[in-house]
């Protein structure tokens, strides 16, 4: 924690908002998250954080000069504490994602409405990193200032000093992620403020689940950087049946696939996290609202067996504690899980297609940049646009049950249309052969025949 808020991997992109930042401090979080993956759970939400506050200002002017500090200081009750980490609880029992069959119940103070006083009573399920200064939390907001589904600042120290009233139930015995505490927590009378219009929690909070998908997805390929880097390091270093493994065929495939794999998963995330570095752009914003559950939904899932197969590749050794890639396969799958699992992801895609046409548009504009570079994505994105202009003529219940093929589809095609405007042709090419092609397998290493794997594995 106290190196990644030290190198701002927090909220650096937010204090020193120059052309690049967002990319700079995405590169530093997908870094530290491969050293150690469950410190990013707080740091992503303290970077997320900073839009929904803004939307208060004086809320804003108390918190952000001690967000963008770069001191950590984990003691919650230190006396004239200059920093602060943020997290974030939504989910409750009953709804889980459906975050409107909420049940906590904010009542006003006083006046109420945007940036007055409430208190808080009810629960939530899941929430991350409790020892957090600070939540951003959902309640149902009722009498003065207004009614509905609204967005609360919870600190967890009152400005007396007191602590407010955040009872932890218990920790999760998650399968991974364990260095990450989560919680579950009673609210009785907590003490919380309201960010943003009653009865517009969702609005309020949303780009903040955003940012945290996008974390998500950094996440994930920084977890398959890895799994390439020990798979790699090992099989140069091992022996067997009188060859270094690195150097047997069926190996060097294997190896060449899970390095594809990652490349196409880095090169995705840093160009979303480009995205964010110009908030007036329109296209730029309409196209990081379809690609980031694009992305999302596909890296996330490729996660855990790109980890399991990388794990194989150390053999029995890859099966014990005492290597790396054991706790990175229980690792993999929480980004998945996190912010959206596949189906709410899956259809929040075909949601933004359908009310926002201008995400398709600006998405669709990214993938033609690389037209004409390889036949097989030119004939990949026309069935793509084909499959998309056909939604308009389906019921719901069966673009529904399209979706996720739907975006499979979208994702590789831009992760394809990346690769080959950003990588050597012996990568690009590879991976529109490997997953756009008729010789498209369904495990790693089976890469058509051909494929420069030499040259895909002296990148890594």
């Amino acid at each position: 924690m106290a190196s990644a808020v030290r190198h701002g991997a927090h909220t650096s992109a937010w204090a020193d908002p120059r052309p690049g930042a967002n990319v700079a401090r995405a590169a530093a979080f997908m870094l530290l998250s491969q050293i150690e993956p469950g410190h990013a759970c707080p740091i992503s939400m303290t970077h997320a954080a900073v839009p929904s506050l803004e939307l208060q200002p004086e809320v804003a002017a108390e918190w952000l000069p001690r967000m963008f500090s770069r001191e950590y200081e984990p003691d919650l009750d230190s006396p004239g504490k200059s920093s602060a980490i943020f997290g974030m609880a939504m989910t409750e029992k009953q709804g889980g994602s459906d975050v409107r069959a909420n049940t906590t119940v904010a009542r006003p103070r006083g006046r109420g409405g945007p940036g007055e006083q409430y208190l808080l009573t009810g629960h939530k399920w899941f929430c991350s990193a409790p020892m957090s200064d600070a939540f951003l939390m959902l309640a149902q907001a009722s009498g003065a200032g207004g009614d509905g589904l609204s967005c609360f600042l919870v600190p967890r120290v009152l400005p007396d000093g007191a602590r407010n009233v955040f009872r932890v139930q218990q920790l999760k015995d998650k399968l991974g992620n364990r260095s990450n505490a989560s919680s579950e927590i009673e609210l009785d009378a907590t003490a919380a403020v309201m960010i943003g219009e009653a009865g517009r929690g969702v609005r309020t909070i949303i780009e903040m689940v955003a940012r945290t998908r996008l974390d998500c997805i950094l996440g994930s390929a920084s977890g398959m950087r890895q799994a390439v880097a020990e798979a790699t390091w090992h099989t140069r270093h091992r022996s067997a049946f009188g060859r270094v493994l690195v150097d047997q065929p069926a190996m060097t495939s294997v190896l060449a696939d899970l390095a594809l794999e990652s490349e196409a998963a880095t090169v995705t995330a840093m160009r979303l996290a480009r995205s964010h570095d110009d908030d007036v752009d329109a296209n730029e914003i309409s196209f990081r609202r379809l690609a980031t559950p694009v992305a999302k939904y596909w890296i996330c899932k490729r996660g855990p067996n790109h980890a399991y197969e990388a794990l194989e590749c150390l053999g029995g050794n890859g099966y014990t504690e005492g290597f790396p890639l054991a706790r990175r396969y229980r690792e993999q799958p929480v980004m998945a899980v996190w912010e959206g699992s596949g189906n709410v992801i899956a259809l929040d895609v075909m949601r933004a297609i359908e009310r926002e046409p201008d995400c398709l548009t600006a998405f669709d504009a990214e993938l033609s940049l690389a037209r004409g570079h390889h036949r097989l994505l030119d004939a990949h994105l026309e069935t793509l646009r084909r499959r998309l202009s056909e939604l308009a003529s389906i019921d719901t219940d069966a673009a529904q049950r399209l979706a996720r093929s739907l975006v499979e589809s979208m994702a590789l095609a831009l992760q394809a249309s990346l690769l080959s405007r950003y990588s050597p042709s012996s990568v690009s090419e590879a991976f529109i052969e490997s997953r756009l092609g008729p010789d498209r397998g369904h495990e790693y290493g089976t890469l058509p025949t051909g494929v420069d794997v030499a040259g895909i594995l002296s990148r890594h």
